[in-house]
């Protein structure tokens, strides 16, 4: 017997449907942000973790680290940022090898103007629809996966 056939139908339609409402959710966020601030999804998530870091800025290794992402990926979407301006790269005083990812006052700019537009989708699409017992149910869930996951 496989894996899969010790998980129920039901459980399964509970997972296919959490993973739909995702997908789509993520869809709508991103094209709401493309819309109103000209920026995707992944912008927005770049900008906000060095608007929240130390000085806004970070070296890639701890930018993949915060967005979950791999090197590569936080390189490729820097890259595409910094050709319009939104951040810049900056050589690390203390490693000749590594680089930081600043936030520029555009970049700053752009994500202070998308931030207001953003929570209001996102209040439109989830916290409108999901009552206080589902969000703290969401919530609650969501904690005990992470604590599973640890840290990898």
């Amino acid at each position: 017997m496989t894996e899969v056939s010790q998980i129920p139908p039901a459980d399964w339609e509970a997972w296919a449907q959490f993973l739909g409402m995702h997908r789509k959710l993520m869809r709508r966020l991103d094209r709401r942000l493309q819309a109103d601030a000209q920026i995707s999804q992944a912008d927005y998530t770049v900008l906000l973790a060095l608007f929240e870091a130390p000085d806004n800025r970070a070296r890639v290794g701890a930018l993949g680290e915060r967005l979950a992402w791999e090197k590569s990926r936080v390189s490729h979407q820097v890259t595409r940022m910094q050709t319009r301006g939104l951040v810049t790269r900056l050589e690390c005083d203390t490693d000749g090898r590594g680089t930081w990812i600043e936030l520029t006052a555009e970049g700053k700019r752009t994500l202070l103007g998308a931030m207001r537009d953003h929570a209001r989708a996102i209040r439109e699409t989830f916290f409108d629809v999901v009552d206080a017992d589902e969000l703290q149910a969401i919530r609650s869930a969501s904690a005990r996966v992470l604590d599973r996951l640890g840290d990898d």
